[in-house]
């Protein structure tokens, strides 16, 4: 059983360093929805701190994830939405603990005038593809 396939530059495309330009994979499509700083009770974490926001974000894609029968090694596109591009070391480095660079999915990041409530400072959801 092999896993996606990553393509990090296309022919005539720049090469990244934080994510892969081209996924493919066959198997059960999984769709998780946007993950925010929550804990188990509903209680934010890390109020004006996007690392600890950003850990616990991925903290709740893994659960998610799992729930579906799926890691983050079936993850073929992550999407983050964030109020400031300044977060998006924090969240390198938390998806880092998850993915090692040479597996990282297709991505996308948007920044936003704000999300569900203004002490939420990121989301991120993901696409994952199992059973190939």
């Amino acid at each position: 059983m092999s896993g996606p396939i990553r393509i990090s530059a296309p022919d005539g495309v720049a090469p990244s360093a934080h994510y892969s330009h081209v996924v493919s994979a066959t198997g059960r499509f999984v769709a998780v929805s946007g993950q925010l700083a929550l804990d188990e009770d509903g209680h934010l974490v890390g109020e004006g701190d996007p690392a600890a926001q950003a850990r616990q974000v991925f903290e709740n894609l893994r659960r998610c994830l799992a729930a579906a029968g799926a890691g983050f090694e079936d993850v073929v596109k992550l999407t983050y939405f964030v109020t400031d591009m300044a977060h998006m070391p924090a969240i390198r480095a938390a998806r880092a603990a998850h993915l090692p660079d040479d597996r990282l999915p297709a991505s996308s990041a948007v920044r936003v005038a704000g999300l569900v409530a203004p002490e939420f400072l990121l989301e991120v959801e993901a696409i994952a593809v199992v059973g190939r």
